[in-house]
């Protein structure tokens, strides 16, 4: 638990640092991302910041807001499938917290919601080596609200 809040807190950090790709590097995120879910056969929306997603389900009740604190789970790969991260049991975030990625998705989402998300560097840690990271890394996420507090 000690160690993904570390991530997440250090994906807050750095994306309200501004890190910021050319407009070429961010073609190839997009090239290798579209290359990965044509292969897998998984349609998503692009949303303009370059997060892939898909809403598998929508949850009910009120729309997760940024001021929300959420429990959910979740699943981080790499584009080859190697799991990074998993977390079975629910964690608890303040929204505003997380990574972009996930904050974005989030705004999609209500209680009991579950999403599939393809991350970006510029969305997730960036150029950044952290332990089972590597700098650049585009993530793929599974993940499900368990509750908004």
């Amino acid at each position: 638990m000690i160690r993904i809040a570390a991530f997440l807190i250090l994906g807050l950090i750095l994306f309200s640092c501004g890190e910021t790709y050319s407009e070429e590097e961010k073609s190839d995120f997009d090239k290798r991302i579209e290359r990965y879910l044509k292969k897998k056969k998984i349609k998503c929306v692009r949303s303009s910041s370059g997060l892939y997603y898909k809403i598998l389900d929508p949850g009910e009740g009120p729309m997760i807001k940024l001021k929300d604190r959420v429990q959910f789970t979740y699943k981080g790969t790499f584009l080859n499938g190697k799991v990074f991260d998993e977390r079975k049991e629910p964690v608890e975030f303040d929204v505003q917290t997380l990574i972009g990625a996930w904050k974005e998705v989030m705004m999609y989402l209500r209680p009991g919601g579950k999403a599939f998300l393809v991350c970006p560097p510029q969305l997730g840690y960036g150029e950044h080596d952290l332990d089972d990271i590597p700098p650049n890394s585009i993530l793929v996420f599974e993940l499900e609200v368990k509750s908004v507090l």
